[in-house]
């Protein structure tokens, strides 16, 4: 019996797609829609996705359940580490000073970088300690839900 690795990664990428896009982020797909997003005024927060176990297992539900808090930001997108390859390198050259970090959260303000939460900062720890990274930052930067 073989095994189809395309189908099982598709699906893993698919599965990781859907559990961000339904905790109410907006999937940004090409360098376009990231210039469109990021440059907007307001507060951003920008999930760098992967298919990574400490996305799946920290960061993901970090992002979902950081939300439920009385500052957030006015916009919640994600672009795809290794999947949508341009539409990240886009999203990272706003996060300047930083390298390229997946899974990692970038908050932005009227379209510049104010704090950055990188994988090292998310592999190791657990999921609570993530949202509360989140909740800090959007406690200093985010205006009352």
């Amino acid at each position: 019996m073989s095994i189809d690795f395309n189908f099982f990664m598709n699906d893993i990428v698919r599965q990781a797609r859907e559990e961000i896009v339904a905790a109410g982020y907006t999937e940004l797909k090409t360098p376009e829609e990231v210039d469109e997003a990021l440059t907007k005024k307001g507060t951003t927060l920008v999930m760098v996705n992967s298919v990574c176990g400490c996305a799946g297992g920290i960061a993901r539900p970090a992002a979902y359940h950081a939300l439920h808090y009385d500052k957030r930001p006015d916009q919640l997108v994600t672009v795809f580490a290794g999947q949508d390859k341009e539409a990240t390198e886009r999203a990272r050259s706003y996060f300047t000073g930083y390298p390229p970090s997946s899974p990692s959260f970038a908050l932005l303000k009227d379209g510049k970088l104010v704090t950055m939460i990188e994988r090292h900062e998310i592999e190791g720890h657990e999921p609570m300690s993530v949202v509360q990274k989140l909740q800090e930052a959007f406690e200093q930067y985010c205006d009352e839900v």
